[in-house]
């Protein structure tokens, strides 16, 4: 299989806390999305980084579970991940320090020990799960 490439923009004017920026991405889902200081270090609207992170270990993590349970002849009738990135700051600056997963399934046919066992094959495996250098924990549990 050939190599996947994908791509993302950012742009930023000003200074660190006076400037914003925006964000894109040709599949659509980022299209001048705007951020700045106060949506990454604060409450202000826009998105940042590791929202973003947050959101893509999510959605990596649960459609890995869901290869690795069809690989198995398991069919989820639902599974629904929630990411949550804890950033600290250390010395001079910031740096993500965990990640925590916490996935529900509705899965006919298995036990929670089997959910389980598949959700950290998943977690192990999925590939932002291997591009992450942090501490990565997972709740998993069956509805």
């Amino acid at each position: 299989m050939p190599t996947i490439k994908r791509t993302a923009q950012a742009q930023w004017n000003g200074s660190i806390k006076d400037g914003a920026g925006t964000l894109s991405a040709p599949g659509g889902a980022l299209k001048n999305t705007p951020y700045s200081f106060a949506s990454r270090f604060e409450s202000a609207n826009g998105t940042n980084p590791e929202e973003l992170i947050a959101a893509a270990h999510a959605g990596c993590f649960t459609m890995a579970l869901s290869f690795i349970m069809s690989n198995n002849g398991i069919t989820p009738t639902k599974l629904a991940t929630n990411a949550t990135l804890s950033m600290e700051q250390v010395g001079g600056g910031w740096q993500i320090a965990a990640i925590h997963l916490d996935v529900t399934g509705t899965v006919p046919g298995i036990d929670s020990a089997k959910f389980e066992q598949l959700a950290n094959e998943a977690k192990t495996n999925c590939p932002v799960s291997k591009v992450l250098n942090t501490k990565i924990t997972m709740e998993a549990n069956l509805s």
